[in-house]
Order: structure tokens, then C-alpha cells, then sequence
């Protein structure tokens, strides 16, 4: 080769260097004020989500005419499980022809991706895992009952386990990092799915009684002892009743029952994800979390799947697994609203990526309430493609969150904001007090239904709001079947009225679009804001005060 065919050669590969994009920074968490956020591409994200059926996501065929009817329906990012079956075949021989698949169509959209890895288990049972592994249960014992009897779950105490879930989450995340790690459509990752014990509280194979008869390992003692003020309630009366034994066998440091095993449980759980989680995470570094199936109350353990990171265990979780970033409940319950404020702590930003199915109802409440009020990093409704309706209430809560999402991601952590929705017991009982906050110098109450005609109704129930200050005496409300009121935060400092209140909407640009200027009627003659029920839509109103 010549000397300028040479020059001309590097001159092109230099270019060509230069026209493709460089490997950006990995998604990851944020702080701002009180709130964690998930940061892609250099901005904060709010997920704005749904989850796919369990085998939706298997073939690329059935998922083909979904796909730009979710966008159609304001999401911008799918949860979509990924299967070890699927990736490993044959041990040892990856095919990521499913992961390439769902990148390709999901940035064909506009969306994210949440992968959701099926590995050892899903739903507690061990049937997503390759068939190598099914039919070896030498080298991959399962767990087993009190009569010895093995069920489909894999034991968590089996080191070959472990090590080929780690392998295969490995060989996934640096995949990922290879074809997506400068478009990053790919933003988290769960851990396994739903991790629990069924149908007893443990595990009573041989590696697991053996354990079971040892000492309480030293790190989980450190931390109750570390945590001892901060303990969930469940866990402080269980440690404290055996004297908050810092060292002893499991029955000694919890008791004997139900509830140690189950904690024993927890623990051997929570290692073994920790320990897959830094596997995934040293070949590519997404934040990860854990999703929980919840507890029925009056059930026992192993009646619900036992030791997985449950409200009264996740002191046990947070000892056992500190590598992953969150702990992150599946909600099919009606008391949202409780079980949502038991996740939301210092130490775990809030993010719900399973909840009642998408055509529930409740879900758009839900997920006003847990972005405003809790600063969720993002909201998932099950099997969304089920529903494929952009008109629904979904469809047109998703798209005033959209809207939202820049003011929802600036104020968040920095009490700017509240959420708003009716609290539901247990039983379904629906409550519809009204709720107050104090956002900036106002005072706003919530009611849920109109204040004229306070008569409830079926779409009251639907109700959700959010409140946004985005300057001094300015604010957007959003939702739907809310009736606000307002007066000034201070008690003396005279009274608050409506300076103006538009309706409208932002365009795709992020640009405020005026719809009509909201008076008489429309707001009681000055008195409150209100958005019918049945509607969701947002109001730009800006208060002032007088004496």
C-alpha cells in the first residue's frame, strides 16, 4: 500500500471514529433534596411504565402490533421480562436474539426498556430456568418440604446455583453494555421475580438445615444493632422479645417459630440476590432492584411466598443484599396508599413496576399519588399490552403525566409537590376525606368530589391529583375528580383568591399551550379549582392573597 493510500485509509477510519456516538455513562441514581432519581443520558428520568405479560416479550411476532400503541399511550418505557431458558439454551451458548430483539423495536418507538431478569426464580417456582438446569438436580438441588420432599423451586443455599445465575446475568449485562451502552434504552434491571418460599416458610434440604442449626451470621446482627431506632415495628418486637441477641443459633436470636424461619428464609434470599446483583453490575453498572409479592394480612408464612423483601423483612434485605438499589413492591392490593409509604424511606427510593392490572380502575390514582406524594422514580401497571387503549383513563392520565414529567423531575425531593388520590383500606373501603398540603406559602385541601354537589359517584373513585409550585405564587394542577381549595400556608396571613387559571396543555416541545381562562362557573366564582371526574386534564393557576 502506498504512502497516501496509507494517509487516505487512517484519514477515513478517523472519521468514521468520530461520527459514532461515545459509550455514554450508565444510567444510575441521583440525589436531589430528598428524592432519588434515575439519570439517562445526563437527565433525570421519571418512568412513565408498563409491564408486559409474563410471555409477552418471548416473540418478537406477537409483540409487533403493540409496540407504537404503548407510545400511543404515553409510555416511555416498557418493563419486559428477559428468560434464562431463552439466553442459555445449551450451557455455556448465549443467544440474545430475545434482548436484541426487544432493544430493536423499543427504540423503533421511542421507549425505554426495564428488563425484568426470569432467572432462578419467578413467582417463587424455578420454571423459567434452561432445561440443563431442570434435569440436573444433583448439581442444582431444590428446596425441600419437612418430609424431604423436593418442590420446583431451587434451593438459595446451593453454591452451583448461584454461580451459573451469575454467569448467565454476566454474559446478559455485558450484551447490553456492547449493543445499548450509548443509546441506553436499556435503563434497569430486576433481579429475578416475586422471590419467595412456598408452600412452608423454609427451606429443609440439606444445606439449608445445616444452616439452619448454625449461627445468625454476624452482618445481620451488626446491622439490627447498627438500626436498632429504625427497625420496622415487626422486626424490633421479633429481635427485642428474644433479648436483642447480638450471636446465637437462628431459633435463639429470633425464637423458634414461624417467623425466624422465615427471617432465616429472607436472609439466605437476599445474599444470594446481592451476590447475583454484583455479578450483573460488574459487567455493566444499571441500577437493579428487587420486586416483592406481598403478604395477605392473616396469612402465614409460606401461605404467601415467605422471605421475600416484605415490609416487615426489609430490615433483613437491606442487611443481607446492599448492593441493590431498591426494593420495589408488586401492589394488586386496595390499601395502596399504606403499602406504598413503607417503601418510600431514606434508604429506598420508591418505584412500583408491578400494580393492578392496566385496565384497573385505580391504577391512574395510584400513580399520581406515588409521584407526587413520594417522589417515585416510576410507575408500572401489569400486563399493558392487554389493554392497547389510548383513549382509556390510563391512556389519558399517562399523557397530562407526560407533560408533567419536566416539572414532576424539577421539583421533586425539594417540597414543591404533593400527590393526591382517595385512601382504600384492605377491605376496599374507599375514603374520601379530604387531604391537605402545604406546597410553597399556600395551603391547599383536596376533596373528591364536587363541593356544590357532593354526591360520589363510580368515577370518583378513579380519582387522582398532583400539585406542582413552578414559581412563587404559580402552580399546575393535574388530574382528574379533584376539587381544590386554597388559603395562605401562614394562619393570620389574610386570605388566598385566584389571580388567574388557565386550562391547557404542554406541547411536545414542553411549550405552555392556553386553552380557556377559568372563571365563574368553572371555579366557583374564585372559590376552588376543580377538574370533573372523568376528566384529566391540567390547570396553570396563579394565587394571590389579600386581606
Amino acid at each position: 500500500m502506498s504512502q497516501s493510500a496509507f494517509f487516505r485509509l487512517m484519514t477515513g477510519m478517523s472519521a468514521l471514529a468520530l461520527s459514532l456516538p461515545a459509550m455514554a455513562e450508565p444510567p444510575h441514581l441521583v440525589q436531589q433534596g430528598t428524592a432519588r432519581q434515575l439519570q439517562v443520558q445526563g437527565k433525570p428520568m421519571l418512568l412513565i411504565a408498563g409491564e408486559l405479560g409474563n410471555s409477552s416479550s418471548s416473540s418478537a411476532a406477537y409483540m409487533a402490533p403493540h409496540w407504537k400503541k404503548l407510545r400511543d399511550m404515553h409510555l416511555n418505557t416498557v418493563l419486559a421480562p428477559v428468560q434464562w431458558e431463552l439466553l442459555e439454551p445449551v450451557e455455556g451458548k448465549f443467544d440474545f436474539t430475545q434482548v436484541d430483539n426487544l432493544i430493536r423495536d423499543a427504540r423503533a418507538n421511542n421507549l425505554k426498556l426495564v428488563f425484568l431478569w426470569f432467572g432462578a426464580w419467578k413467582n417463587s417456582m424455578s420454571t423459567y430456568v434452561p432445561s440443563w438446569v431442570k434435569r440436573d438436580q444433583a448439581r442444582f438441588p431444590r428446596a425441600a418440604l419437612v418430609n424431604g420432599q423436593e418442590v420446583e423451586i431451587l434451593s438459595a443455599m446451593a453454591p452451583t446455583t448461584l454461580a451459573s445465575d451469575q454467569k448467565a446475568l454476566a454474559a446478559l449485562m455485558a450484551h447490553i453494555k456492547q449493543v445499548d451502552g450509548k443509546q441506553n434504552t436499556v435503563v434497569m434491571l430486576q433481579v429475578e421475580n416475586e422471590i419467595g418460599m412456598l408452600p412452608v416458610a423454609r427451606d429443609y434440604g440439606p444445606l439449608a438445615q445445616a444452616a439452619w442449626q448454625g449461627q445468625v451470621p454476624r452482618e445481620l446482627t451488626a446491622y439490627l444493632t447498627a438500626h436498632r431506632d429504625s427497625l420496622v415495628p415487626e422486626m424490633k418486637r421479633l429481635w427485642a422479645a428474644q433479648g436483642a441477641r447480638t450471636s446465637g443459633t437462628w431459633a435463639e436470636v429470633f425464637g423458634g417459630g414461624i417467623a425466624a424461619e422465615e427471617v432465616f428464609t429472607a436472609w439466605y434470599y437476599a445474599r444470594f440476590a446481592d451476590e447475583l446483583t454484583k455479578a450483573g453490575k460488574a459487567a455493566y453498572d444499571l441500577p437493579m432492584y428487587v420486586n416483592v409479592a406481598l403478604n395477605r394480612p392473616g396469612r402465614l408464612p409460606g401461605e404467601y411466598p415467605s422471605g421475600g423483601p416484605l415490609p416487615h423483612l426489609i430490615d433483613v434485605w437491606k442487611a443481607g443484599a446492599p448492593s441493590i438499589d431498591m426494593l420495589s413492591p408488586d401492589i394488586y392490593f386496595p390499601n395502596f396508599v399504606d403499602i406504598v409509604n413503607r417503601y418510600k424511606r431514606a434508604d429506598n427510593p420508591l418505584f412500583v413496576p408491578e400494580a393492578n392490572n392496566a385496565d384497573h380502575p385505580q391504577v391512574a390514582g395510584n400513580a399520581f399519588y406515588a409521584i407526587g406524594q413520594l417522589d417515585a422514580i416510576g410507575f408500572g401497571p401489569f400486563s399493558i399490552e392487554s389493554i392497547d387503549d389510548k383513549s382509556g383513563a390510563l391512556g389519558a392520565a399517562y399523557d397530562v403525566l407526560e407533560q408533567l414529567a419536566p416539572h414532576i423531575l424539577a421539583a421533586q425531593g425539594l417540597n414543591k409537590m404533593a400527590g393526591f388520590r382517595p385512601k382504600a383500606l384492605y377491605d376496599e373501603t374507599l375514603l374520601y376525606e379530604p387531604q391537605v398540603a402545604v406546597i410553597g406559602d399556600y395551603r391547599f385541601t383536596v376533596a373528591y368530589a364536587d363541593i356544590q354537589r357532593p354526591a360520589l359517584s363510580s368515577k370518583t373513585a378513579e380519582a387522582g391529583g398532583i400539585i406542582v409550585q413552578i414559581g412563587p405564587e404559580e402552580y399546575l394542577i393535574g388530574g382528574s375528580g379533584v376539587t381544590v381549595t386554597f388559603a395562605p400556608a401562614k394562619d393570620g396571613g389574610g386570605q388566598a383568591g385566584i389571580d388567574s387559571a388557565w386550562e391547557g396543555r404542554f406541547d411536545s416541545a414542553g411549550q405552555w399551550r392556553a386553552g380557556r381562562l377559568l372563571n365563574g362557573d368553572q371555579t366557583h366564582q374564585g372559590r376552588h379549582i376543580q377538574i370533573p371526574a372523568g376528566q384529566w386534564q391540567i390547570q396553570r393557576v396563579k394565587f394571590y392573597r389579600y386581606k
